[in-house]
């Protein structure tokens, strides 16, 4: 009781300080921001479920803040196409206009990258990058087979081909960009017309933006306004994402969860197989884009305080407990987002409650094993350990003992009486060998 009262004060005072830093910060981002500013974010690595999320952060943060624009400055090889989709009709339905910038020099806007690229309102690119290779292919690199290519090249063809006449860019290199492979420096991008911008700095590609004309949701015209560049702060929600960008990784955790599952199932009583895929498997539908993260975030919570219950009914020798823990802080981590709903948990809070839980349920578990890890008495046990009284004597030396409420028939070398107590010595199927006390 005494560790339960100090880890509630201890949550209490975590709470509190977070919810007055907090309070703090708001209010300091609230006087930053100006009349006019821009959102900026970095979208890096392979294009996936994180990136995506941040995408969808910066809408909510521009609209939250009234930032008239959203800076994203793009360095990737590429990544999953239907992460690509999502993320271009989230630009193509934004109501404030996309600046993209392939950022910094070096960088490239490989396969998905140079995709997202053509569906910015405007775009451009630092000197001594590249653009292009956007060829669909499998994730181990290999070509797809023939028919499914064909299908797949003509659908990614005509889809490109309508974000780029909506932006007036270069048609042809769209296409080429998605039927051979094509890739250029971004000073030929520029030349044919497939980048609107290509300069030394940052500021130079959002200067030239400011005043610029841009068909923005549902072809509403509207006007480029730049501001206060405010980064989008990079959460542990973004950095756990980030982990499961990868197409591979996310399937391998799916079939790896499903295998788990399956052993549970053929060898019950395992509980650590069953524990682990059930985890994995919610974890990888969200990076699979089958569950949206903040539904799956709910699962994990609801699955690990399912653990947390049956760690008092399961002998799983904590494994539950654990797993249950495990559970709650990853549905923490992904169930607040910050930028969208102006709240987060920090991983200063998440860790006490999830170590709270724990820790009650394998107390709790351990109490409740103790209290059923009492010896088990047999009958036999019982009657040896018990003593009768004679209640009826027979011809023949019959006797008849009354043991525990029940009648017995006994046999004794001591003469009986009715009313002696006697003592049980063996048992020998339904006939007891008793002793006169």
């Amino acid at each position: 009781m005494k560790i339960f009262i100090f880890l509630l004060t201890l949550i209490f005072t975590l709470q509190t300080s977070f919810a007055q830093s907090a309070d703090g910060a708001s209010t300091e981002v609230t006087n930053k921001v100006s009349t006019a500013c821009t959102v900026e974010l970095n979208v890096k690595g392979v294009i996936g479920l994180s990136n995506l999320q941040r995408v969808i952060n910066a809408k909510s943060k521009a609209k939250k803040n009234s930032c008239k624009s959203i800076l994203l400055l793009m360095n990737t090889p590429g990544g999953s196409l239907d992460s690509t989709r999502k993320i271009v009709t989230e630009i193509l339905n934004a109501e404030v206009p996309f600046l993209c910038l392939v950022y910094p020099s070096g960088a490239h806007a490989g396969s998905a990258g140079a995709i997202i690229l053509q569906a910015c309102h405007i775009n451009g690119a630092m000197r001594a990058t590249n653009i292009g290779a956007a060829t669909p292919i499998n994730g181990d690199g290999k070509d797809i087979a023939k028919d499914l290519r064909q299908k797949l090249l003509n659908d990614t063809v005509s889809w490109l081909e309508g974000v780029t006449k909506l932006r007036k860019r270069n048609e042809k290199f769209s296409e080429e960009i998605i039927t051979i492979a094509k890739a250029v420096s971004a000073e030929e991008a520029h030349k044919i017309g497939a980048i609107d911008f290509i300069g030394n700095t940052k500021e130079e590609f959002v200067q030239f933006c400011a005043g610029k004309d841009v068909l923005l949701k549902d072809s509403k015209p509207g006007v480029v306004v730049v501001g206060a560049i405010t980064p989008i702060a990079e959460g542990l929600k973004e950095k756990t994402l980030d982990l499961l960008a990868d197409p591979e990784m996310a399937y391998m955790m799916f079939m790896a969860s499903l295998g788990m599952l399956y052993f549970e199932i053929t060898h019950p009583g395992m509980v650590a197989p069953g524990v682990i895929g059930a985890v994995g498997l919610v974890v990888s539908m969200v990076a699979l884009h089958k569950l949206e993260v903040q539904w799956g975030a709910l699962l994990l919570i609801l699955l690990g305080l399912s653990f947390l219950i049956a760690e008092a009914f399961v002998p799983s020798f904590g494994m539950l407990g654990v797993g249950g823990g495990v559970s709650l802080v990853l549905g923490s981590i992904f169930l607040f987002d910050q930028e969208a709903t102006g709240h987060t948990i920090p991983l200063s809070m998440i860790l006490p409650i999830a170590i709270l839980f724990t820790v009650l349920s394998l107390i709790i578990a351990r109490l409740a094993f103790k209290s059923r890890n009492y010896k088990v008495k047999t009958n036999d046990s019982v009657l040896l350990e018990s003593t009768g009284v004679v209640v009826q004597v027979k011809p023949g030396a019959e006797y008849w003992v009354e043991v525990t409420g029940e009648r017995w028939k006994a046999e004794s070398d001591d003469a009986l009486s009715v009313g002696d107590k006697v003592k049980i010595k063996s048992k020998n199927n339904l006939l007891l060998k008793v002793t006169k006390i």
